[in-house]
């Protein structure tokens, strides 16, 4: 640390370290400066929380339920989530096995607490979305990456799991539909991967918080349903994708009672409870109707179909994504490394998305985009791309 540092600089923790955040916000601030910037790599849905829930909590807090709840979640929202997991996901879990978190990434937090002792390695898929990666080495665990490629679709390879585990493995993570590839992991694989850890007996982290949202006939299976496996896996879904709620945050963890009823009080700890209002959304998201899912999903669909053919013209490839709201694009044909990529794009098409060097991907080759524009705006930023080509190709 440089002796001219402020002395609070000096005193923080080895647990707090720079990060790439850094450049996505050198990105945000310059796209601020510019005029008509689309942004083609947000994760944030840009549809409409569904009447109904935002209905919910508008009388929860008109009559006043706005108070502490239990630190694991109201009961009745607790009981709704494990129907609804057993109803659309085919899991068997009781209300007492269900915690509520303030958003997925508190969920992630919770998980890593729970199970992370300082050695302790943690397999993970790469690329992916890097909450992980601090909680894992803020509670100084070690993160084993495991790479994904695009002739696979970027979806998780079991041999290549198998092949990340030591004496020192504590769990593997699996992701499915993956941020930022849109990867799924089918069905077999996730058999496979079950199979290995029963075999190596480690445990499972099943991340689901974009399993409502699949495309081209794609299959989610649910790690947690498998023979063997509900006892030695933790499931991690939410309401934020599937029923455009990010701003709610709430999410949860799914898991046996014992291990649910030791994590209350790190739950406690780290924000009393989940925003009640929100709780309140996320009753009504879980009990109502569903049909704004599938309304925000063929959305998606149409989306997805003018984003691809467009890249396809332009001549980009990239692992065809079979779930979530995002594609990971190939740009190396450009010439250029993705992060240059990024800059050049976002000074000469006024297009902005984002490089995979932000989620843990030492190949700086790939771009996420996104499908959370309308069409219209798609199609704009794939006209300003191939007219820009000629300056920013190399």
């Amino acid at each position: 640390m440089d002796a001219q540092s402020p002395r609070l600089m000096q005193a923080l923790s080895n647990r707090v370290r720079p990060s790439d955040a850094s450049y996505r916000q050198k990105l945000v601030e310059r796209a601020a400066q510019l005029d008509d910037v689309i942004m083609m790599g947000l994760g944030d849905p840009d549809a409409p929380t569904p009447r109904h829930v935002v209905e919910a909590v508008a009388a929860a807090i008109s009559e006043g339920r706005v108070k502490y709840t239990h630190p694991a979640g109201m009961p009745p929202l607790r009981q709704a989530i494990a129907d609804y997991l057993a109803r659309v996901y085919g899991l068997d879990y009781a209300a007492s096995e269900v915690i509520v978190t303030a958003g997925t990434q508190e969920a992630v937090m919770l998980c890593m607490l729970a199970l992370v002792d300082p050695g302790d390695e943690i397999i993970l898929p790469a690329p992916r979305f890097t909450s992980y990666d601090t909680a894992i080495r803020m509670l100084d665990g070690v993160l084993v990456p495991v790479q994904t490629r695009e002739e696979d679709g970027f979806a998780l390879r079991p041999d290549a799991v198998e092949a990340a585990i030591t004496d020192r493995t504590k769990a593997v993570v699996v992701v499915t539909p993956n941020n930022p590839t849109g990867a799924v992991t089918p069905p077999d694989a996730i058999r496979a991967i079950a199979e290995i850890c029963r075999r190596h007996d480690i445990v499972a982290i099943s991340d689901e918080i974009y399993a409502a949202l699949l495309f081209d006939g794609a299959e989610h299976l649910s790690m947690a349903t498998l023979p063997g496996m509900r006892d030695r896996t933790i499931t991690i879904n939410g309401f934020s994708k599937s029923h455009a709620m990010t701003g709610w945050r709430i999410g949860y963890v799914a898991a046996p009672a014992q291990v649910i009823a030791r994590l209350i009080e790190p739950r406690h700890t780290l924000s009393i409870s989940a925003s009640t209002p929100s709780q309140h959304a996320a009753l009504a998201a879980a009990t109502g109707p569903q049909s704004a899912v599938d309304e925000i999903l063929d959305t998606y669909v149409a989306r997805r179909k003018v984003l691809l053919a467009g890249l396809d013209a332009l001549g980009f490839t990239y692992g065809t994504p079979a779930g979530a709201f995002y594609v990971y694009v190939n740009v190396s044909s450009w010439g250029m490394p993705a992060t240059r990529f990024c800059e050049r794009l976002l000074e000469e098409a006024r297009v902005m998305v984002q490089p995979g060097m932000l989620f843990a991907d030492p190949d700086d080759r790939y771009v996420r985009f996104s499908l959370l524009q309308t069409e219209e705006r798609i199609r704009e930023a794939l006209d300003r791309m191939r007219e820009a080509m000629p300056r920013i190709r190399v």
